[in-house]
């Protein structure tokens, strides 16, 4: 027996170690990037902002706790820090599963529907969202403490859950609606949202090959390329995260279903660590895939470029930001409605669409939009105005260039 708790404690101290390390200072990294780059305080970096916060206060509240409880093989800090305990690690949790929901369904709007989405993407909507996320997981952290299930010690008793083991109703009813309204509904919702992802980014693809005008053509494909990007490393963190909790949620299923007694003390311990250890997968992925987060990190600490790796394509990329692809299935609605006999109803939806599309430094956008050698635009006023609608959206001085060229080459008769 005694050398059974020296391999454990042999084993579990050098990982809860790595483990603080680990969290505490990438989840921090994550954070300074985003506080200190402007450019990545866009509204849908708000939820990753927000998943990088509930990490860092999972790691906090759960990471010391349970490597003290290690060192000592018992819970320590009596019924109240268990309440807390488990209080904290179910609240952040759950923040973090509905904030990759969130994460999701924005994903979603702007891909399939982006020009309805910049209704409610703003930063303030954005917020409330955010409001609502920890609302949400407040409510389901306080049930067993009003006595909807409770918080007791689990497996090797260095950590606290909810109680799954015992074969009661208000513990069965809360472990069935937690694990189906925080786990597998959301799940289903993510998924539905990622396969309709990939059908409306495979369908503009199509769209965009047809059209005739190959600088048009190539910022329409570039857009679209660095929206689903986004969409990618959202679904590996996705991913992981899914990976890191659903052995956890088997474990609960299985005392759900009354077969509590076939589970060891490691089999509820372990997942349940491999669970909270989630909070620092997500560091690493965005060091891996987000090109600008890596030129933030690298530049604010210059040892990491060791470790992480910057191409030349990171310095010249743009922003990923919903701004670039509605602005170009905007303009590709606007494009599309030339052949149309009524140019009436494109300059409205062009108008509506430009709003409040605000579009970072890229390659000159009038250069590609421009047709070479096409006097297409020049058909009649409203077409041009529709031109001019476009270019303006874009680039101020573009159009400003570009209006004093038209009036001293051909002007417009009243």
């Amino acid at each position: 027996m005694g050398t059974h708790h020296h391999t454990v404690t042999k084993a579990e101290v050098p990982d809860h170690i790595l483990y603080i390390i680990g969290t505490f200072i990438g989840n921090l990294l994550v954070l300074y990037a985003f506080y200190s780059n402007k450019k990545l305080r866009t509204p849908p970096n708000y939820f990753i902002m927000n998943l990088a916060v509930s990490d860092f206060l999972m790691s906090a509240s759960q990471a010391p706790i349970c490597f003290i409880n290690s060192l000592r093989k018992e819970w320590i800090l009596g019924e109240i820090g268990c309440d807390l305990y488990a209080f904290c690690g179910a609240l952040f949790g759950i923040t973090s599963m509905m904030t990759l929901l969130a994460i999701s369904i924005d994903r979603y709007l702007v891909i399939t529907q982006p020009l309805q989405s910049m209704r409610w993407t703003s930063k303030k909507h954005t917020k409330q969202i955010i409001v609502i996320v920890w609302l949400y997981s407040l409510g389901w952290s306080v049930a067993p403490l009003l006595g909807w299930s409770s918080y007791v010690p689990e497996g090797l008793m260095i950590s606290c859950t909810w109680d799954y083991v015992t074969y009661s109703p208000a513990n069965r009813s809360y472990t069935m609606m937690l694990c189906c309204c925080v786990f597998f509904i959301p799940l289903v919702i993510i998924f539905h949202c990622y396969l309709f992802m990939f059908l409306a980014i495979r369908s503009t693809s199509r769209d965009v090959q047809k059209l005739g005008s190959y600088g048009h053509k190539s910022y329409l494909s570039h857009s679209m390329k660095n929206e689903w990007k986004l969409a990618k490393i959202a679904f590996v963190v996705i991913v992981v995260f899914v990976l890191s909790w659903s052995p956890y949620a088997c474990v609960t299923m299985i005392a759900w279903a009354g077969h509590g007694n076939t589970l060891t003390p490691y089999s509820k311990s372990v997942p349940a660590v491999i669970a909270k250890a989630s909070a620092i997968y997500n560091p690493i992925i965005y060091a891996i895939i987000h090109p600008r987060y890596r030129k933030t990190i690298c530049s604010a600490v210059p040892c990491l470029r060791f470790f992480i790796r910057i191409s030349k394509s990171d310095l010249s990329s743009g922003s990923i930001t919903e701004s670039s692809f509605r602005a170009s299935v905007s303009s590709h609605h606007s494009f599309a409605s030339r052949n149309k006999s009524s140019c009436v109803s494109s300059v409205s939806t062009g108008e509506a669409a430009w709003s409040d599309v605000e579009l970072e430094p890229m390659e000159p956008v009038h250069k590609k939009l421009h047709p070479s050698g096409s006097n297409s635009f020049s058909s009649c006023p409203r077409q041009k105005e529709k031109r001019e609608l476009l270019l303006k959206a874009h680039s101020c001085n573009a159009i400003t260039e570009e209006k004093g060229e038209e009036e001293r080459e051909t002007p417009i008769s009243p």
